[in-house]
């Protein structure tokens, strides 16, 4: 190989190289819904945690929760990819004993009652293939009206006498989803 054929394969190959990298280095801006998490036992410095969901904050932007989560219709509670549960204990939802792993929670929306769903499907983007044979468990709680309107879907979690209640709320509507041990 002459020399000079050989220096500009070397030339070529770094400039590939680089071209690559700096491909690689483009990243996207922030989501419009922001990915999150929520955890019980809350604290960082407690690495017991019985529960944890993660999920996207989508923002009502002047929009009515309603519109957003329409009633009667599965929902994939947040934004994006469906919320993401994990238990890292079995526990109860209603009668129903759920054992230790990681599911996909989903809700239905209703004027005076939201059902929460806990379901095998698994690295889903919303609710679109929903599928009521993979779920586990079901719970109808009531909904309560909150006394401050939330601009981002939230979700944190309480301890109560049995387990931890899922506290889930969005403008002024407010769910409790009770988790027994």
């Amino acid at each position: 190989m002459k020399k000079s054929n050989f220096i500009a394969s070397i030339v070529f190959a770094f400039l590939m190289l680089v071209s690559f990298n700096v491909n690689a280095q483009k990243f996207k801006g922030l989501d419009k819904s922001p990915m999150d998490a929520a955890s019980f036992p809350s604290s960082y410095k407690e690495s017991d945690k019985l529960i944890k969901i993660t999920y996207s904050r989508p923002q009502l932007k002047g929009r009515s929760v309603g519109k957003l989560a329409p009633e009667g219709n599965v929902w994939r509670t947040g934004a994006n990819e469906a919320a993401e549960l994990t238990l890292y204990t079995d526990m109860m939802l209603g009668t129903t004993k759920i054992k230790a792993g990681t599911y996909t929670f989903y809700l239905i929306p209703g004027e005076e009652e939201w059902t929460a769903i806990v379901s095998t499907d698994l690295n889903v983007w919303g609710s679109y293939y929903y599928n009521q044979k993979n779920d586990v468990a079901r719970i109808v709680v009531p909904v309560t009206d909150g006394k401050e309107n939330l601009e981002a879907f939230s979700i944190a979690f309480e301890k109560s006498d049995d387990g931890v209640h899922m506290h889930i709320g969005w403008g002024t509507v407010r769910i409790a989803v009770p988790f027994t041990k």
